[in-house]
């Protein structure tokens, strides 16, 4: 991955969402390889129960900006210390179904073993950004939102794990700023607003 082109983003910002939220995209190197973490949300919680993401969360009324959320609860979630997060940059802010102003941070961390907090994160999963970045593990759709309109949603499947939603979003501009995947042109399929996800 070329993390200069992410240094260099200059990322657009959501100033107008209801709630404010940051995340950690986390890339460590992996046997040589690069690779990004993910967590899997508990079953339990009320908004994107068992959805792959990535670690964060609501902003607080203690957190002096939004880097400092992200840190904050990436060692809430995942046991991730402040001082191994090498933020290298922004992607854009994502609004999301939930009201949230999403701000990622892409971030070096070591490879060592996370601890999930149970209440939060059933998981935690590290996928090569080789396998993210094979088309064959990559499919989207079409469909109407009834708030944002016309929307694509998009699709990556590896090692058994679905990341979609609202971080599947983050990570297709994550993959086309530092690597030389593209995404394609033409969806896979239209479908119906109500219609069920592929997940």
């Amino acid at each position: 991955m070329n993390l200069d082109a992410i240094s260099s983003h200059t990322p657009r910002t959501v100033d107008d969402a209801d709630r404010e939220a940051a995340v950690v995209a986390p890339v460590v190197d992996r046997d040589g390889s690069d690779a990004l973490l993910f967590t899997k949300r508990a079953d339990h919680l009320g908004e994107h129960a068992g959805q792959m993401s990535f670690p964060g969360g609501g902003r607080e009324p203690s957190d002096t900006d939004l880097e400092a959320t992200a840190r904050r609860e990436a060692d809430e979630e995942i046991g991730l210390r402040d001082d191994e997060i090498d933020v290298v940059g922004r992607l854009d802010d994502i609004p999301t179904v939930s009201e949230y102003a999403v701000r990622p941070f892409v971030s070096r961390i070591p490879d060592r073993e996370y601890v999930p907090d149970e209440r939060e994160v059933a998981e935690i999963a590290v996928l090569p950004v080789e396998e993210l970045t094979d088309l064959a593990n990559y499919e989207s759709e079409r469909r109407d939102h009834p708030y944002y309109g016309e929307v694509r949603l998009h699709f990556f499947y590896v090692g058994g794990y679905t990341v979609w939603g609202a971080t599947g979003r983050m990570l297709v501009q994550l993959l086309e700023l530092a690597t030389d995947w593209e995404m394609p042109a033409e969806v896979d399929r239209v479908v119906d607003p109500d219609a069920d996800f592929p997940v």
